[in-house]
């Protein structure tokens, strides 16, 4: 946008979003809009319609639009203009009234919030912002909104404050907190006796002060103040918002507390305080109001979490009371599961500690109370009663039951996988003729939760289990039967060490998979046995052979069938090699003859329903699994099969080829294939080459460039094939770059990216000396370099794992031929382009990356400095010199000092680990 629209323009574009019912008109106006909001002209024209007030679709715009420019391109405003925004801001909130509508009256907030935090020069805003509008009461709505959106906003990460003005911040704000709080108890005394909404505010704002993590000084205050929070929980009649709020209040007190020495008169308070809402939880459960139970549970939750540290230290003395986990277990105990959810975590991390500790007598103490949550759990795990059929693997309760199981699984060990499996037994057993079919379903679910870690030699509890679900009457419920398959899959190690079982096992396994909802499970149950049993399985692969033969026939899911191959590819690998190659024809065949009937279609015909992805699937499931050792000189038992797939499977890239998914699918299949035989498809590696080079001219598929990789990391040693993959990159690279140098291509296309570079590196590690020397290299790197930014994590693990690469082929295996030659070619490139690349490895750490991928970079810096470390710190200096140490208004980003540290730790690093941190810690000076 180069000129300022007219506000009737503005006004026309914001009318035609809300009311023109025209889809393509909305979508015209939104997209107006858009470039709007990211011009400089948005700020004065925002402002404009703001103190116009003529329409609510137009002041919302507008103050949105303002919180956006604040937030995100507060770099346009010349400095001298922040005053005059800051008091236009001010006047603008000084209008608000209990009428204006909250979303605008929350933009504006936020608005002035993101400015007095970024704005250096503004020295005491929250003082300047009580005195312009705490004067009057009718300013309480726009006065409590601002004091509460200011502290959550001071680590929002988009504001891109720093370490150094975050830290200023905070101590700016813990030194007015008095005063906040001071306002706070006085809105409540004479606003909010009786007043809902003003206690929801005042809560509000009271928990988002504690949530900055600093326990408040004036203590006469926050006790004040946690008195009224702790007041309205106890009473049975507050509102739910204001309920809520009080939740949240209290949540972020008791997560202040996990310093317990600290803090430990606020810990000894809050810990008597929550033991008093304990009646009030109950009389909730008595009234089912479902939202204050679950607020009672974050607060129990929050305390025990807090409290985790003392409780494993010194359980059952003062704050490490044992009864903070019987709060916990009353609400796993609640009818609704969604209260019981809650806890988890708290569990996760109790096990966690446990284990770590490794500590008998700790086990036995928690022994009692993880006992109680598995039977609870147990009983959240029943489904209705009247429910038919099973149940979904992806509605709510199938997830939660997924949760359940995990959680299960993680803290068993306390009390014993064959203890609880025994117990679950036991309970199924006294049930008698009153256990319902969910009650016992239930319970062979938790079961199948443990069964995994049972002792394979038990010979007690497990063999009346499988006799028990191996004669299951017809009649069982449906759910009964599936999750009893479910728990033959998983004792699949104990079977493995009982074969008298086996054949009884897959009798039951074969006839559930001829019931189309029993199927999918039965297939992974399978599969399980064939992977523990794979030995014992060979005499029954024929047999195996036959069921796949008729798997159309049994009405499977895709998934089930995919399953079954799997299985039967893990025993093919036990046979004779004599027996290989048939066996596996045979699994082959039938994918084979499917896709034939595909490429018979006329691929014009836009009617055609075949779908070869269910195919292509199968013959990747077969290929994967199947892994043979040959011995010295002898042919691949898998050759002569896999030369009749491939000519299949470049058909169907042919017909196919301007379909990504489908394409992605084949090369996944031809990815097998050549996994499989390794060296063996060498003779088929130049009409493959040939084929994917030609139809990636046309159609860039980075799936295409994928199976590059797989193809250089097979046969790039082989002198034969060296000419060949270079040309196959070299005819890449046109069509590559292309895309690639697209305004926001790398954005676009972040699996070019992630893909061309796995390809790039797999050169360096097996043909580096050519690939330096390629044409294309130059290109290649200065590509990486402009991908350093992108904020992709796989297509910026890939271009680090090139540099990764790049420098150390410069200085590993110096006994090899080429090293000298290596070492040259790499210490040249780290010569002429040190002090960019380490500038922009640097740069993008602060400004683009997030966290998580500073050891990326952390390697790459760490290989050059081993390479050549008076080239690496000649370029690191270089590189920090450039490094902006204030930011747009003049606020100091990192000091001299904080400069020189991260310059020492980095130039003395003697491990990788010393320069991550250190970079991640030198990029929150910057986020």
């Amino acid at each position: 946008m180069e000129t300022a629209p007219s506000l009737e323009t503005v006004y026309q574009a914001i009318h035609a979003l809300y009311h023109n019912p025209d889809p393509a008109g909305k979508e015209k106006a939104s997209s107006w809009l858009g470039e709007l909001q990211r011009s400089v002209f948005a700020w004065r024209i925002s402002d404009q319609l703001l103190h116009q007030k003529a329409e609510l679709e137009a002041c919302y715009f507008a103050a949105q639009t303002m919180r956006t420019k604040i937030q995100y391109s507060f770099h346009e405003l010349p400095v001298e203009s922040y005053s005059s925004l800051r008091d236009s801001l001010l006047e603008h909130l000084s209008h608000v009234t209990e009428e204006t509508a909250h979303v605008i009256v929350t933009q504006l907030c936020l608005a002035l919030a993101d400015l007095a935090l970024q704005m250096a020069s503004w020295e005491s805003p929250v003082e300047d912002i009580i005195g312009r509008l705490g004067n009057d009461a009718k300013y309480l709505p726009a006065l409590l909104e601002v004091l509460t959106v200011l502290p959550e906003e001071v680590n929002s990460r988009s504001l891109r404050l720093g370490a150094n003005r975050r830290t200023e911040v905070l101590k700016s704000l813990s030194h007015v907190e008095p005063q906040v709080l001071q306002l706070l108890n006085t809105c409540l005394h004479t606003l909010g006796v009786d007043n809902a909404t003003v206690q929801t505010r005042v809560f509000r704002c009271f928990g988002s002060w504690l949530s900055l993590g600093v326990v408040p000084s004036s203590e006469e205050h926050l006790n004040s103040l946690l008195n009224v929070v702790f007041h309205a929980l106890v009473n049975s009649n507050t509102p739910s918002p204001v309920h809520e709020a009080a939740s949240d209040c209290i949540c972020s007190a008791l997560f202040l507390i996990e310093a317990v020495e600290k803090n430990y008169s606020l810990a000894h308070n809050l810990f008597h305080g929550v033991y008093k809402v304990v009646d009030a939880y109950h009389m909730s459960v008595a009234k089912e109001d479902i939202d204050k139970s679950m607020n009672y549970c974050r607060m129990f939750t929050e305390l025990a979490e807090s409290l985790l540290d003392v409780i494993i230290l010194s359980p059952g003395q003062n704050l490490g009371d044992l009864r903070t986990l019987d709060l916990l277990l009353i609400c796993v105990g609640h009818h609704d599961y969604e209260v019981a959810e809650i806890t988890f975590n708290f569990w996760y991390r109790l096990s966690e500690i446990l284990f770590k500790k490794n500590n008998d007598h700790l086990n036995r103490l928690f022994h009692p109370y993880i006992r109680r949550l598995i039977i609870s759990l147990a009983q959240h795990s029943q489904m209705e009663p009247d429910h038919e059929g099973i149940l979904e693997e992806h509605d709510d309760f199938g997830e939660f039951r997924s949760r359940v199981s995990d959680l299960i699984k993680d803290i068993v060990f306390i009390v014993g996988s064959s203890s609880c499996f025994k117990e679950m037994f036991e309970n199924l057993k006294n049930q008698g003729s009153n256990a319902t079919w969910n009650m016992s379903e239930a319970s062979l679910f938790v079961m199948a939760a443990v069964a995994k870690n049972i002792i394979p030699d038990e010979n007690e509890v497990v063999p009346q289990v499988v006799e028990a679900i191996i004669h299951l009457p017809e009649d069982s419920h449906i759910a009964v039967r599936h999750t009893s398959t479910l728990l033959l899959g998983e004792l699949c190690e104990w079977i493995e060490k009982h074969p008298q079982y086996l054949e009884l096992v897959l009798n039951y396994i074969l006839s559930c998979l001829q019931h189309k909802p029993l199927a999918r499970m039965a297939a992974s149950a399978l599969q399980n046995i064939c992977s523990s049993c794979r030995t014992k399985m060979a005499s029954h692969f024929n047999g195996l052979l036959q069921i796949i033969q008729a798997i159309d026939s049994f009405s499977i899911s895709n998934e089930a069938a995919v399953d079954l191959l799997k299985g039967a590819a893990l025993i093919l690998c036990q046979l004779p090699d004599e027996q290989v190659t048939d066996g596996l024809r045979v699994l082959c065949q039938c994918q084979l003859s499917h896709l034939s009937k595909v490429l018979q279609q006329d691929p014009q015909d836009k009617t055609a329903k075949f779908d070869p992805t269910p195919w292509l699937d199968r013959i990747s499931a077969i290929f994967r699994h199947v892994n043979i050792c040959v011995k010295g000189n002898n042919t691949h038992p898998c050759l002569v099969v896999v030369k009749e797939v491939w000519p299949v499977m470049s058909q169907v890239c042919e017909y196919y080829k301007a379909d990504i998914r489908i394409i992605e699918r084949c090369c996944r299949c031809i990815r097998f294939l050549i996994r499989c035989v390794g060296r063996y498809f060498a003779i088929l590696v130049e009409p493959l080459v040939t084929q994917i080079v030609r139809i990636y001219q046309e159609h860039p598929h980075s799936c295409f460039l994928y199976l590059g990789s797989i193809l250089v990391d097979e046969y790039g040693r082989d002198p034969g094939c060296v000419q060949g993959l270079v040309d196959m990159l070299q005819a890449f690279c046109g069509p590559t770059f292309h895309l690639l140098d697209k305004q926001d291509g790398l954005r676009n296309h972040p699996d070019t990216v992630d893909d061309l570079f796995r390809l790039c590196t797999r050169f360096l590690q097996t043909m580096p000396v050519v690939f330096l020397q390629c044409p294309v290299f130059k290109s290649l790197f200065q590509l990486a370099l402009a991908a350093c930014n992108l904020d992709h994590k796989d297509a910026n693990s890939s271009v680090m794992q090139f540099f990764y690469s790049l420098m150390q082929i410069g200085r590993l295996h110096e006994k090899a031929p080429d090293f000298t030659v290596r070492q040259s070619l790499v210490k040249g490139i780290l010569k002429e382009h040190r002090q960019t690349l380490i500038f922009t490895l640097v740069q993008a750490a602060i400004f683009h990356l997030p966290s998580y991928v500073m050891p990326d970079i952390a390697d790459v810096l760490y290989e050059m400095m081993k390479l050549d470390k008076e080239l690496f710190l000649l370029g690191f200096e270089e590189a920090l010199q450039q490094i902006p140490t204030q930011n747009q208004n003049g606020s100091v980003t990192v000091t001299p000092d904080q400069l020189k540290e991260f310059h020492c730790l980095v130039s003395s690093a003697e491990h990788v680990k010393t320069i991550s941190t250190s970079l991640r810690d030198f990029s929150r000076l910057y986020k």
